[in-house]
């Protein structure tokens, strides 16, 4: 055993288990866990988003996050929701100051490239990757991680562009490792109540589905992609943060946070909420890539920039009993037409949320997987008697876990994930093209446009391609 990799010892089968670790529960009751059962974790982008993943993750008392990989010692985030500080140094400091009130020796191992996690002899110290980079790097960490046979929670978008999308799902089957987007929303019971009320048949046959984000540019004022250049800051090796990008000139227009603007790097408010609040439909609808996707920005359009916002279409085919779907995407403020059954009511639409159009009434939701009001008020006794069919999570990140510990996998794992991705930049590379675009899904390709080719595929510097 001493030689046994902690990867290794966790997919050990529960007679060694048993034979070779002392029960938890005579170790120090109920809530302790031994060293033997920890999952140690290696977070990969220590931003806004990696401090609030490691947040969660150290709520769980089997884990520990034992190694910190992110080109920039500090990201100043005052100016962002995030607040605060980030970066693999003031991430690090919160890390070791929660688990050192247990292990006072206890330190992050702390690494700029995360290429260098998976050189021969420096993973044995981690069994997963979180990987919470911007988008751009979405795809690269995670292929690198799970062919190390790590597990790996991936934020959304799971990739950057459409073959990604593809690859990193076949790898993942390949590979046979425990995989979960960061659509945490997907583990609300709010959102299994939705789909368990869709597909009981509360609303009958649905035909229409809306899905809005008030979302713009993090850049509200600028017109154009710099192209001035600005020192780099302490600390921050940003030709690595740009990674299979070409390196442009460091600007505090890119980073932190609001890279989410530009095409090379992010995939604008369609990529950062497509996988959020087009869930509940495709999840419920049991929806494929669509047939046909439109996308219309709003405002003064920027080349190499996601517009203020954006209205879409999303034309899904039949499929089994359910009949074809629509679904309309808005962004911006850009909101559907309220409802004549919520009129009446009193009631009006939230600011973020889906709307489901069926046959006998409509349900309206709150954003990322929120809960729902049926109307009219008659569908809600019936709604009331449908008997949960769907296991309720134990938290998105625990649920992770679990699965890591040969638990059932995590509802979000990479095999529904990159579908739900693929769909939301279907309609990015619509935005991107400003071109009506019609997908053939046998052979995965857009119908009688190669100029989409090169988005679909994306583009890698030297040393950076993906395989």
């Amino acid at each position: 055993m001493s030689r046994m990799t902690r990867r290794r010892a966790l997919q050990t089968g529960s007679a060694m288990a048993a034979a070779t670790i002392v029960s938890p529960h005579v170790l120090g009751g109920a809530r302790h866990v031994a060293p033997s059962d920890r999952v140690h974790v290696a977070l990969v982008g220590a931003g806004g988003r990696g401090l609030r993943n490691a947040r969660e993750l150290m709520k769980l008392p089997d884990v520990r996050i034992s190694v910190i990989a992110d080109p920039a010692e500090e990201w100043d985030l005052q100016r962002f929701y995030y607040k605060g500080k980030a970066g693999r140094l003031p991430v690090a400091a919160e890390i070791e100051r929660h688990y050192q009130q247990q292990d006072p020796k206890f330190r992050v191992r702390l690494c700029a490239d995360y290429r260098r996690l998976f050189e021969e002899g420096s993973s044995d110290d981690f069994d997963a990757v979180l990987c919470a980079t911007p988008d751009h790097l979405h795809a690269h960490v995670s292929v690198t991680a799970m062919r190390a046979r790590k597990h790996v929670y991936c934020e959304k978008p799971l990739t950057h562009n459409i073959s990604e999308a593809f690859l990193v799902a076949e790898v993942a089957r390949n590979m046979g490792v425990a995989t979960q987007m960061g659509n945490q929303g997907h583990s609300r019971d709010t959102i299994r109540q939705t789909v368990e009320w869709l597909q009981g048949g509360v609303l009958g046959d649905v035909r229409e589905v809306h899905a809005w984000v008030p979302a713009t540019r993090w850049n509200p004022t600028l017109q154009a992609v710099p192209t001035e250049t600005q020192p780099v800051p302490k600390g921050l090796d940003w030709d690595l943060w740009c990674g299979p990008r070409q390196p442009v000139g460091f600007h505090s227009a890119y980073a932190p946070v609001s890279w989410r603007d530009f095409w090379s790097f992010g995939c604008g408010a369609m990529g950062d909420f497509g996988c959020h609040d087009l869930d509940s439909a495709v999840w419920a609808l049991d929806l494929d890539l669509p047939e046909r996707v439109e996308m219309h920005g709003a405002g003064r359009r920027v080349p190499g920039m996601a517009p203020y916002g954006e209205i879409g279409y999303f034309d899904f085919a039949a499929k089994g009993k359910r009949g074809p779907v629509r679904v309309h995407w808005y962004s911006g403020g850009l909101q559907p037409r309220w409802p004549d059954l919520m009129r009446s009511a009193g009631d009006r639409l939230p600011r973020r949320g889906v709307l489901f159009v069926g046959e006998k009434g409509i349900l309206v939701c709150q954003g990322a997987g929120g809960p729902g009001t049926l109307y009219p008020e008659s569908l809600r006794e019936a709604a009331s008697a449908i008997e949960p069919t769907l296991p309720r999570s134990k938290g998105h990140h625990r649920d992770w876990i679990d699965a890591i510990k040969d638990g059932p996998p995590a509802s979000s794992h990479f095999e529904y994930a990159w579908r739900l991705t693929a769909i939301t930049l279907l309609g990015v590379l619509a935005l991107q093209t400003d071109h009506v675009i019609e997908w053939n899904s046998e052979r995965n390709t857009v119908i009688s446009f190669p100029e989409a080719e090169p988005i679909i595929r994306g583009s890698y510097r030297r040393g950076w391609e993906l395989q």
